[in-house]
């Protein structure tokens, strides 16, 4: 889950960053429209919802809200600003917000505006994730063995572990290279390590057990998950 944090404020912007980061999100926060413009004329698509500042140089919020409904781009938007006025709210929505939260806020009603976002009919997506004995819980971030049976099994996973299983079970059968990986679970601009995507893999592998095989390597190229079979 990709984030488009446009935010001037320092101190606010490195807030919500920590928070979102801290429930599983990918947050790519820039401090003027101008930038964000340029990440959203790039790929649109990378990003799973939007958080706009109003006020931001170069491009306003409304602005980079209107160019995405121009180009007929359902990207959800939560407008962030200080303006508290009925008129304003009106604005922002018809400029093509979904949703509009006023300043100061507090961070947890920030993150369940953006869960509603989510859950919208325009971009639904399911808080479970299944294929055959394996189920990734999405709201909670565990994923399951067995649900429902007797043998039924937990498996606590990492922030990172979680984001990359849910990667793999969204695209299922799907080659998926190093740099695709990258790309979904480090914000732009990060540097990891050469080999923090092997790494991952490793630990997520070791946490399936039995259906480690279901991740396999496709030398050369990347990594494909096999949905396993139900026994």
């Amino acid at each position: 889950m990709r984030v488009l944090l446009v935010e001037d404020e320092p101190d606010l912007g490195q807030a919500i960053k920590r928070t979102l980061t801290q429930e599983a999100y990918v947050v790519d926060w820039l401090q003027s429209g101008g930038e964000a413009l340029a990440y959203l004329e790039c790929d649109v698509n990378l990003y799973t919802v939007a958080v706009f500042d109003w006020m931001v140089p170069e491009f306003s919020g409304l602005e980079l809200c209107a160019w995405l409904r121009q180009h007929h781009h359902g990207l959800p938007v939560l407008m962030l600003t200080a303006r508290d006025r009925v008129e304003d709210r009106i604005e922002g929505l018809d400029a093509g917000a979904d949703d509009y939260l006023v300043k100061p806020f507090s961070m947890a009603e920030l993150l369940a505006r953006l869960r509603a976002l989510r859950r919208r009919p325009m971009d639904f997506q399911s808080a479970q994730l299944a294929c055959g004995p394996l189920l990734l819980d999405c709201d909670r971030r565990l994923a399951f063995l067995h649900p429902g049976t007797s043998a039924e099994e937990k498996i606590e996973l990492t922030q990172k572990e979680f984001q990359l299983l849910k990667y793999f079970m969204e695209h299922p059968n799907q080659i998926l290279t190093r740099d695709q990986v990258l790309t979904q679970l480090w914000e732009v601009g990060a540097e990891p390590s050469s080999n923090v995507v092997a790494a991952q893999m490793r630990l997520l592998r070791r946490k399936l057990g039995p259906y480690d095989h279901t991740i396999e390597t496709v030398y050369g190229m990347g990594y494909r998950f096999i949905p396993p079979k139900s026994e």
